[in-house]
């Protein structure tokens, strides 16, 4: 028996591959299916299953690709309705897998086709849970996410719902089963997750507060829906996408991979209405990129900072890398339902400057420069981490101005006053940065290192009071 899970850190999303006698199932897979491919041929294997935990709404699975390039039955659980073929499973249907069985076990509450995986080793031992979004380490699903779906459906009744999956068909298993969740830390899918991407169920029974043994189904939906934030806005469309169907990876690289010289790219920007991203490193972009575009690093939490701020999924978007990473930059939009890069800017922000096309910049200064212009006069300070980083510890004179709700955070500016911008560590304040810039504000200043940086000068007094959330 071979289980392997498969983590992508930017989406905080794990993916699962399991093996037994040559034949083999992937579960939650991402978009880019070649590597679970390559996995299966390397061992002399069949993909046979593709089993979807439910309709993700935070990436683009790759059940369609892999399902085509491998014959492999797409498998959901029960009240899924796809609109491609695939086996709707019933609740406790055992599929078999080489020597192994997997238990379809339909769990629903975070959606309502929501299915969690039980594995049975060759011995009918169960050893492992694929929890999907029912249950996390530290966490289970937000209940408010399919409440949409279905006329009547409530995140409240979602929520209940998510109480009797977890009492009655998780929380009645071995505790010494292994859980491997869909998502960790990092991920919206949740609000508390842990770190770990993995431990048991019973480690889980004495530190997940939602499955403390002694709560009531009321105390339970209380505590599940407090909290929570307003999910990103690409996450719908994503769920649609999942439903749906969507183009074959393979036609969106081959369409994302061309190369423009600076005057093709120019005049594509110009004449297509495409949106210029560039990826590079935040400190890089803001020394020197071409006007208007805005800056997502892809080093950073890339995909579900494009989808929170990319608000149409069939933005046309033109890309500005660094040399050799295209393909990833294209991939990683692709996972989260950006379909449509057109092309990219061949040799990079290097040959559109050599080719002496105009470029802008942002001006940055660390904390030490910050403290001495605020020495002589108060500067408006913008920090735009979300308003729980806020509430924990802030600047003393910083006025919240979250990222996350940049139109909303806009209209705290005076564009005729040098403002001062900074978030945790510098990635999202050149986002809020740039994205502002194309529409006009031109008095913003990045600080550099963010509010780590600041607090680590001990050149400003640190408060956890909620300041006013206007700029004087």
């Amino acid at each position: 028996m071979k289980v392997e899970q498969i983590y992508t850190g930017c989406l905080a999303q794990g993916a699962y591959y399991i093996e037994s006698r040559g034949e083999a199932a992937v579960i939650d897979p991402l978009r880019e299916v070649a590597p679970y491919i390559n996995k299966a041929e390397n061992n002399n294997a069949r993909i046979k299953y593709v089993l979807e935990t439910h309709f993700h709404a935070d990436f683009v699975s790759g059940h369609l690709d892999l399902a085509q390039k491998t014959g492999a039955t797409i498998v959901y659980g029960p009240e899924a309705n796809p609109a491609f073929e695939a086996h709707i499973a019933a609740d406790g249907e055992q599929l078999r897998l080489g020597d192994l069985t997997i238990t379809v076990i339909h769990t629903p509450g975070h959606t309502m086709e929501s299915t969690c995986y039980l594995l049975k080793d060759e011995t009918g031992k169960p050893a492992a849970l694929f929890s999907g979004d029912t249950l996390f380490i530290g966490d289970v699903g937000r209940p408010d996410l399919a409440q949409k779906v279905v006329a009547g459906l409530t995140q409240d009744k979602l929520a209940g719902y998510l109480f009797d999956s977890l009492r009655n068909k998780i929380m009645t298993l071995p505790d010494d089963l292994i859980i491997y969740p869909a998502h960790g830390a990092g991920s919206a899918c949740g609000k508390n997750m842990s770190k770990e991407t993995t431990g048991t169920l019973g480690q889980q029974k004495v530190t997940n507060y939602a499955l403390r043994s002694n709560m009531t189904k009321a105390e339970f939906i209380k505590e599940v829906t407090t909290g929570l934030v307003a999910p990103p806005a690409y996450f719908p469309l994503n769920v649609m996408l999942n439903i749906q169907g969507y183009e074959s990876i393979d036609q969106v690289l081959k369409r994302g991979q061309q190369a423009l010289s600076p005057d093709a790219f120019e005049i594509a920007a110009t004449e297509t209405g495409a949106l210029v991203l560039d990826t590079r490193d935040p400190q890089v972009f803001a020394a020197g990129f071409i006007p208007n575009s805005i800056n997502i690093g892809i080093d950073g939490q890339f995909a579900p900072w494009v989808g929170a701020m990319i608000p149409d999924i069939k933005q046309e978007l033109l890309l500005v890398t660094d040399e050799g990473r295209e393909e990833e930059v294209i991939t990683r939009l692709a996972r989260v339902g950006y379909d449509y890069t057109i092309g990219f800017l061949k040799g990079g922000f290097r040959a559109w400057k050599e080719a002496g096309k105009e470029t802008d910049r942002i001006e940055t200064i660390g904390p030490e420069e910050l403290a001495k212009r605020m020495s002589r006069e108060k500067l408006p300070l913008l920090d735009v981490r979300k308003k729980s980083e806020y509430i924990s510890e802030h600047l003393a004179d910083a006025v919240n101005a979250p990222l996350d709700f940049i139109n909303e955070s806009m209209t705290l500016i005076d564009k005729n006053k040098t403002t001062y911008v900074h978030c945790a560590g510098g990635y999202r304040s050149l986002i809020f940065n740039s994205i502002l810039r194309a529409r006009g504000f031109n008095k913003l200043v990045d600080v550099k290192g963010g509010f780590k940086a600041l607090k680590e000068s001990r050149l400003f007094p640190v408060t956890d009071y909620i300041c006013p959330t206007t700029l004087l």
